[in-house]
Parts: structure tokens; sequence; C-alpha cells
């Protein structure tokens, strides 16, 4: 009997000395947690400070100049729709337009901005603040002050505003090209009115395009809680710095879901010196027609990856022309950025800013090219094609790859800026086609296959088999 005690009272004690350690270890990260949460805790308030409020008024009137005086008729305007997507009634019950007496109705908005400069200074989103008659920016101590308009950039959906005053905390700028996914970032702002509101999360996703929402994406998507009120409102990293401009949430509901998108700083810094130094955003300009690089692509351009952006075309008087790029060509580096798609090529382009000197890496033919040249200024408008609803030449049907062409008109090369005679329109694409199947969609130009060029509907036809170059619609930079 006292040999079963002695090995109880072992066992008893070994395990004090199994259970004690781990009991301290999960002390010692109990008291790291709160230590990083009280750090956590006394940034945000240290950015909240150079967080605004954002109050808007546009003044409403019917398409004949006589105002709306219906509160319901406000979701019949595209202002109130952005900001509210949530507050809409079904279809069904969307109100009428109706006769209304000559008076004015005020239309409310609201968003957040940043303070980026101790003068007043505030960097917001253009859909906040772009269309407002009146703008009203309430500071962190409550204090209200009227603002001014001083530029807005619809394409970015950037925009600056000012306030009158000096000392005025300021929320420095980060670097968002080193922020990585996964990393911890904290949003501010004002969903809903709520003044000041924190959410916490991290960077889902960088570079996120083809979104739809701008004429220029390049967006870091975060789960952080974003809602209606938060548009202008900055993401922030641990760092307290800015390193993105809360712009948009993708929603089924018009409220949080989970994915949310930011203009990266780094775009956004570029645009909001434009606008404050000129009042207006200048853009760099090439003058080429790009795509993004295929599997299909590479394997016919001899490529090691589909990284890059391959010019499908190159535009007359234009830096392109000057500086000897090619169709053909593609582009792997401007200056210390690797390109990893056309989106991003354009990107980069649009933000070195006009008669800017950049160095370009590509490959042509297997090898590598060096080119230095300089920037235009983006034109104004530039030249889309046009695809009529009904050819204007007898179509050719090329039952191979289900797609129906048409000659290049001298109009649409015109639009375009290239010279006609040297492709052939997709007027038609079968659905379930090897055509639809690749991508190829009713607008697109094709101006070479298997490396030789196509200058009608028959030498097309006798090269059809490995179509290997196409010119997307207004796909340019």
């Amino acid at each position: 009997m006292q040999k079963y005690y002695k090995i109880f009272t072992l066992i008893m004690i070994t395990g004090f000395f199994w259970v004690t350690p781990a009991f301290t270890q999960t002390s010692d990260d109990l008291e790291q947690m709160i230590r990083a949460s009280k750090t956590r805790a006394a940034l945000v308030q240290n950015v909240q400070k150079a967080v605004v409020h954002i109050k808007v008024e546009k003044i409403m009137r019917s398409p004949d100049g006589r105002a709306l005086n219906n509160p319901r008729d406000l979701y019949n305007d595209e202002f109130f729709r952005r900001f509210f997507p949530e507050l809409q009634p079904p279809d069904n019950q969307q109100p009428k337009k109706r006769e209304q007496p000559n008076r004015e109705f005020r239309q409310k908005g609201m968003g957040s901005g940043s303070i980026i400069d101790a003068e007043g200074y505030i960097l917001t989103n253009h859909h906040v603040v772009g269309e407002a008659d009146e703008i009203l920016v309430v500071l962190y101590n409550g204090d209200e002050r009227k603002a001014k308009l001083v530029g807005t950039d619809p394409e970015s959906d950037i925009a600056v505003v000012k306030i009158e005053g000096n000392g005025l905390p300021v929320l420095p700028m980060g670097d968002s090209d080193k922020i990585l996914v996964g990393e911890d970032v904290i949003a501010v702002g004002n969903p809903f009115g709520l003044i000041q509101t924190v959410t916490y999360g991290i960077v889902s996703a960088k570079g996120r395009s083809n979104v739809g929402i701008n004429e220029y994406e390049n967006f870091i998507q975060t789960d952080a809680a974003i809602n209606p009120g938060n548009s202008g409102g900055p993401l922030v990293s641990l760092r307290g710095e800015i390193i993105g401009v809360n712009s948009a949430i993708f929603s089924q509901s018009g409220g949080y879901q989970g994915i949310g998108f930011a203009v990266p700083i780094n775009m956004a810094r570029k645009i909001m010196r434009d606008l404050i130094d000129k009042g207006t955003v200048s853009r760099g300009w090439l003058g080429v027609g790009i795509q993004d690089v295929s599997h299909d692509l590479a394997k016919a351009f001899k490529l090691k990856s589909t990284k890059g952006s391959l010019i499908t075309g190159v535009m007359q008087d234009t830096p392109a022309q000057k500086a000897g790029m090619r169709k053909g060509d593609v582009v792997i580096r401007i200056n210390d950025k690797l390109i990893q798609n056309s989106n991003h090529l354009r990107n980069e382009i649009a933000n070195a800013g006009a008669y800017a000197e950049i160095e370009m890496e590509l490959i042509r033919d297997g090898k590598t090219v060096l080119l230095k040249l300089k920037l235009d200024e983006r034109p104004k408008k530039i030249g889309r094609m046009k695809t009529s609803p009904e050819p204007t030449q007898t179509p050719e049907q090329l039952e191979l790859l289900g797609m129906t062409v048409e000659e290049l008109t001298e109009e649409n090369a015109k639009q375009l800026g290239i010279e006609p005679g040297i492709g052939v329109v997709i007027s038609n694409v079968k659905s379930g086609s090897p055509a639809e199947k690749s991508g190829l969609l009713p607008g697109m130009i094709v101006q070479e296959a298997e490396r030789q060029a196509v200058s009608n509907i028959d030498t097309f036809k006798e090269i059809i088999n490995d179509m290997t170059l196409i010119r997307e619609k207004g796909y340019s930079c």
C-alpha cells in the first residue's frame, strides 16, 4: 500500500511540473496581447485626430429646371443612390418622377476625409464632394468649418478640399507599394453618420483592377468593415500611416460583406499634388494599344511567363513610335517596377506623369530590349472603336472559330489612331464557340495572326488556325 502511495505522489508532483510552465507561458502571452492592444489603441487615437467628417449638400432640380420637393424623389438621383444604396426600395416600389413646384430641394450626403497638410488640405473621394454645392467639415474636436473644393479627379475617385486653419493634426503618408497581403490595417470614418468609427482587418489583396468603378483602378482590398459614409476616409497601417483612401465596397445588400476597396496612397499622392498645384490631373501617355499576356500568347511568343503587357499597336506621332516600339513587344519593366499585366502598365505610365523620362525593358523576338523615352500628356479624349449593330460590309462567317468579321473602315481606323487596311473587326461571336472561350468579343480588331499581318478578311482566312494578336477597343496607354 505504501508503494502505491509513493507512486501516486510522484505522479502528482511530476504533473505539477508539467502544468506550471504552460500556465506561465499563457500569462506571458496574455500580457503581450494586452500591451499590443493598448499600443494599437494609442495609435488609433492619434489617427482619429486627423480624420474628419464631411457633410455635403447638393441643390436638386427636375430636368426642366424646377426643384424636387418630394423626398422620395431622391431615389431617382445618382448622387443619393451611391451614398445610400441600402435605402433603395424594390424596383416595383420606385417612385415615379412627377411635376414639381418651382422650388429648391437640398439633398444631403456624407463622407470622410484625412487632413494631409497642417494648412487645411483634406484628401477624400470625388464621389463624396465632386458634385456638392456646399461642403462642411467636422473636425475631431467637433468644430465645423466650411470647405472649398480644390480639385477633383473622377477617373481615380480622388478629390481634395481645403478648410481655413493652421497647425492642424496631419495623417502621415506611408508607402502602399511596401504593404503586404495579410498585414493588419485600420479603417477610420463615419459610416451612416456614426463619427470616428474604427474598424480592424487585414490587407486581403493588392492590385485589384477591372472592378468597374473607376477608369484607373489598382485597389487595395481589405476586410476591415467599410460602409456608406466611410468613403474618403483613411486605410491605415500599424505604423499610423495612411496607405489607402477607402472608396468602395462590394456588396449585394448595400452594407458590409467583407470586401472593401481603397485607392493606394501612392496613386492618390500624385493625383493630390496635381490637384493642389494645378487644379487638374496630368497623366503620362505612351501611345500604344495593350492587352494581357495569356498562356496561349506566352506560348506563341516563346515567353517564360504571362507577366508583362503585350503591345498590340503603336500609334503615330507618339513617344512609343519615336522610341521604336513595335507590335508584338512585351513590356516587362518600367523603371524599377516589374510589370504584372496591362492594367499595371497603364497605371505606371499614367502615374509617371506627362513629359516624364522613363526606362523601359521589353521582350522582342525572344531578346531583351532596353528603351529610354519621354512621355507625352494623355489626351483628354481618346478615340474608341465604335461597333455598329449591323455590319457595313458583308460579313464572312468563320466556321472554325465561330465568329463573324468585317473589314476595318476608315472611320473606325481614324478613331483608333491607326491606318486603315491593317486588320479586321470582329462583328459577332457565337455563344459557346472556341472564339468565345478564348475571350474574343465583338468590337475587337485582329491585326496579326501567327506573326503575320492581317490586312483584310481574305488574308485573315489564310492564317486563321492560330490567331495570336488582337487589339481590344479603347485599351491603350
